[in-house]
């Protein structure tokens, strides 16, 4: 397949598709849940071959996990198609509605971005997600997943595309990209892609970023801490510890790192050792930890993302100490302080440098569906255009539109016509 000339097309239709009305998107969501639901069996048997051929290739248990596309993911993604249905049309929304001068209005209204490349991991959901999103938000989409879910997400395609023409949307209005050097392709394709969004390795998106023209949104490191403060309830604290931990461990929101407050080491370390043992996490520390409670002894290089069951845990004097190593330290995806204290926890709030920022709660919630985006395409750390999971409000950008009766610049410039902004309530 030649990816320039497939996204040639697209681009043509893009404009097309973006003025598509929100009866037509919602109608194609609602046709592809359908479809998923009636032909999950056809699914799960594609996706039993990706599993096959991954055990025998040796991937990793974690990773196997991401792979699986079975009934439990399927009744997720058919709840994000449903969320998504039930969400307001991010398109058409008018953000300024001024008057610059009698008969001369101006407005700024929300449009899609329009040619979206998102190239992700081998995790077929994603695939749905990324999708149904970009549909319900007026954007075409080329969709590279990960090869270890080749059957799976194949499968998954040819149901999106043939629902979509079945609503009504034109030809060439999604594109699944399957070899690797399609991805090189893809990325030669400034002018006519918009945005490429890459989720996956640190090196893999260092090496998109390096290596387009194309704007490209995301996150290269998934480096999540937790500080757990003096005033924390203990207890509480375990068991957000083991969920971010363990909830979905190959996941980017998993933690990571456990900063603990040095006046309560003594009694928490211990606790947080045995919990450690019992759900099989190992323990990497700097000295002071590990001549406590034992486990692989590290420096400062060594606070990384694992996305696996390994977690490294440092003692820090203050909450000033545990934003410092944070906001050095960490990815600025999503970080969490565990205390009782308001005036702490907003401290925190405030000066960690982050796209989430969490009190008492698990870094597992950084998500789109458990925000209630729908889905999401993935999660920015930037701080440009979107930030954190990125839903349908992170896939559209604006226009202004002038509405005029004759009126000419060199007036206004002589002096003959003066602008009086006046904003119009909407």
């Amino acid at each position: 397949m030649n990816i320039k000339e497939e996204v040639r097309k697209m681009k043509k239709v893009s404009p097309r598709v973006a003025a598509l009305p929100l009866e037509t998107r919602d109608r194609a969501l609602a046709l592809i849940k359908e479809e998923l639901n009636a032909r999950q069996e056809e699914i799960f048997a594609e996706n039993s071959k990706d599993l096959t051929e991954a055990e025998k290739n040796g991937v990793a248990p974690a990773v196997m996990k991401r792979l699986k596309f079975n009934e439990a993911k399927l009744a997720d993604v058919s709840k994000g198609i449903d969320q998504l249905i039930s969400l307001p049309d991010p398109l058409g929304k008018v953000t300024i509605n001024r008057e610059l001068d009698e008969g001369l209005l101006l407005r700024r209204v929300t449009c899609p971005i329009g040619v979206i490349g998102v190239v992700f991991e081998a995790r077929p959901d994603a695939l749905v997600q990324i999708s149904t999103l970009c549909i319900k938000s007026g954007n075409c989409a080329i969709l590279k997943g990960g090869r270890e879910t080749t059957y799976t997400n194949r499968i998954l395609f040819s149901i999106i595309y043939a629902c979509l023409l079945e609503a009504g949307y034109p030809e060439n209005c999604m594109l699944q990209a399957e070899q690797h050097n399609e991805i090189d392709e893809l990325l030669q394709c400034d002018g006519l892609v918009d945005l490429l969004i890459p989720r996956g390795s640190n090196s893999f998106v260092q090496y998109i970023m390096n290596n387009t023209r194309i704007p490209v949104m995301g996150h290269a490191d998934g480096i999540c801490h937790i500080y757990v403060d003096s005033e924390a309830d203990q207890e509480e604290a375990l068991r957000i510890i083991a969920d971010a931990k363990t909830q979905y461990t190959a996941a980017c929101n998993a933690v990571e790192t456990l900063l603990v407050d040095r006046s309560i080491a003594a009694e928490f370390l211990p606790k947080l050792s045995a919990m450690l043992q019992k759900e099989g996490i190992a323990l990497r520390g700097t000295k002071e930890v590990t001549d406590l409670i034992g486990g692989e002894t590290i420096g400062d290089d060594g606070f990384i993302e694992y996305l696996a069951l390994i977690v490294s845990v440092k003692l820090v004097s203050s909450l000033e100490e545990a934003v410092d190593h944070i906001n050095r330290f960490g990815s600025h995806h999503t970080d969490c302080i565990i205390t009782e204290s308001d005036e702490k926890a907003e401290e925190f709030m405030e000066l960690v440098d982050s796209a989430g920022v969490y009190r008492n709660c698990s870094t597992r919630f950084a998500d789109g569906f458990r925000y209630g985006f729908g889905a999401e395409v993935g999660i920015s750390t930037g701080k440009i255009h979107a930030r954190g999971p990125v839903g349908l409000e992170g896939l559209v950008t604006y226009k202004y539109k002038l509405y005029g009766h004759g009126q000419i610049v060199g007036d206004y410039a002589s002096g003959k016509s003066e602008f009086h902004f006046k904003d119009i309530e909407i």
